[in-house]
């Protein structure tokens, strides 16, 4: 599962205005996200794809504690998303959205230690992974909290994404779509959004150890 990842950066904006008809936020963001961190996110705004910062870790409003809430709540499990409380209704509503990315990390294991390995698409284009939304109001500061999780599926078999996590955890990967798939994702219902948590095209993805510096 993905808890670190590279958003998308500032020069790719004619990329999202090509795909989405709209622009990045105007707010910087940082390199390198983890969980509680912004980095802009795609979603449907009265009908038409909006790019915004928002969390990564999504938050319910019935959250104690919203300030760490999102450290546990960055992945959600494609097979249980709709019946877990933290998640159950942004998927019920249709909250589907697209966090951008450079490339995403993930722990490799097979040297008997984790090492850190970046993982993205092989054609230099950013990766757009499908992902849930809420919007709240923190009642105690009045504050508004946009937050997302990435939604995770099975990958025992991906030629690419097998390859990390510890030897006896169950393989799991984010969902990168394809190009052709982000407005539909954007505007699936139900039964659409479950065709398309897929995973990508082995071809599509390349992976290996990650020299960039960790800056949080």
């Amino acid at each position: 599962m993905c808890s670190n990842f590279q958003p998308i950066k500032s020069h790719h904006s004619n990329w999202v205005r090509k795909h989405f008809d709209c622009d990045l936020p105007s707010e910087p963001w940082r390199e390198q996200a983890y969980p509680t961190y912004p980095a802009p996110f795609i979603y449907i705004d009265n009908g038409k794809p909006k790019c915004e910062l928002a969390q990564f870790g999504l938050v319910p409003a019935w959250a104690q504690d919203k300030k760490k809430y999102g450290l546990r709540t960055y992945n959600a499990r494609s097979e249980t998303v709709h019946e877990k409380p933290t998640y159950k209704s942004a998927w019920k509503e249709r909250r589907f959205g697209l966090i951008l990315m450079e490339s995403f990390y993930e722990p490799n294991w097979e040297t008997g230690k984790a090492v850190r390995w970046e993982i993205r698409r092989a054609d230099g284009q950013p990766c757009a992974a499908a992902s849930i939304w809420e919007r709240i109001i923190d009642k105690e500061t009045g504050e508004i909290i946009f937050s997302f999780s990435m939604l995770t599926i099975n990958a025992d078999g991906h030629e690419v994404m097998k390859h990390f996590h510890k030897p006896e955890d169950e393989k799991r990967s984010i969902v990168v779509l394809e190009k052709k798939d982000f407005l539909s994702w954007l505007e699936a219902d139900h039964q659409q959004a479950r065709l398309l948590l897929r995973l990508p095209y082995s071809k599509s993805l390349i992976s290996e150890p990650s020299s960039k510096t960790i800056n949080l």
